[in-house]
């Protein structure tokens, strides 16, 4: 009998590796970045899976529903990961993209064998933590075939929830469940079955371009620029200074005051000095505009623009004898 596992590419072994551990110490490097720069290829050809992603995820949240992500082993570390940078890099809440790893948080540093075949842990999950058919279920599973995951995404869908799958193998488990499955076959292991390798790397490029590429349709990237950051320490308003000062063109001084009158949140320091508004109303534009920057800048240029005309016709008109 031929087991599901051993049909998968990230199971077999690879040629390239098979005498590494007869190789010198460069060698052995040159072997597995060799092997890592097929990642990047393997993910380019999952593009259009990952644009129907981001599209189905971004629809979700924009509507004020929420991102779920689910794994287990390295997969799932790799999902908690990327949820935990969103607030600082663009100001959400921790609740918009929220992840959670089989085993729970003791799993993340320290391998808890068993709980990733539990299937109903998967579901309960989903349960708990009141997924609805606004939200949308990422599955991360290098071979598509976790049962915590699947159990995740199955009860996901029964809620009518958007349901997303990363693995790293073809026709796996997960793919026939899920809504969109995002597959870069990055083949076998330098060593065999070791997922947190060449399949965990293109997982990580695959979240990266989720989150990434959602923050940007919501509106939290002004060009290339994480605008809405809060500046929460020194690190950060050093960067939210160099970005008020870059889009503005305003003097160090003028960026601070700025800075502070926001209270440290550079997307609605820029705009005050862009369109002379105070906190208050910048708040008022950014969220009239669904926090979308150039469209706030543009809208109160143009209010500003119909205030100073309104107020040259009426000094005209006293002006008139």
């Amino acid at each position: 009998m031929i087991s599901y596992f051993s049909k998968l590419t990230t199971e077999m072994n690879n040629p390239a590796s098979s005498l590494i551990d007869e190789k010198d110490t460069r060698d052995m490097l040159l072997i597995m970045n060799d092997e890592d720069q097929l990642v990047a290829s393997s993910v380019r050809q999952e593009i259009d899976s990952i644009a129907a992603a981001v599209d189905l995820i971004y629809a979700s949240l924009k509507k004020g529903g929420r991102m779920f992500y689910v794994g287990a082993g390295s997969s799932g570390r790799l999902g908690v990961l990327d949820a935990s940078e969103c607030p600082p890099t663009y100001g959400t809440s921790p609740e918009l993209v929220q992840a959670y790893i089989a085993g729970g948080d003791t799993a993340l540093r320290t391998a808890i064998e068993g709980c990733e075949d539990d299937t109903e842990s998967g579901a309960l999950l989903i349960r708990e933590k009141g997924v609805t058919a606004s939200d949308v279920v990422v599955g991360i599973t290098a071979s598509g075939s976790t049962p915590y995951v699947l159990g995740a995404i199955t009860q996901a869908k029964a809620v009518g929830a958007g349901t997303v799958g990363i693995v790293t193998n073809d026709n796996s488990k997960l793919s026939a469940i899920c809504d969109v499955c995002i597959a870069p076959v990055v083949g076998p292991e330098i060593i065999s079955g070791s997922t947190r390798l060449k399949s965990g790397t293109a997982q990580k490029l695959v979240l990266n371009m989720l989150t990434t590429g959602v923050m940007i349709k919501l509106g939290k990237v002004y060009n290339n620029l994480m605008v809405d950051l809060k500046a929460s320490n020194s690190k950060l308003y050093d960067r939210a200074m160099r970005i008020v000062c870059e889009v503005t063109g305003a003097p160090e001084e003028q960026a601070a005051e700025a800075l502070k009158a926001a209270g440290m949140h550079v997307k609605t320091a820029i705009l005050i000095l862009e369109t002379g508004v105070n906190a208050e109303e910048a708040a008022e534009l950014l969220a009239r505009h669904e926090g979308r920057l150039k469209e706030a800048i543009r809208s109160g240029r143009s209010d500003l623009a119909e205030a100073s005309a309104s107020e040259n016709e009426a000094d005209e008109d006293q002006a008139d004898p």
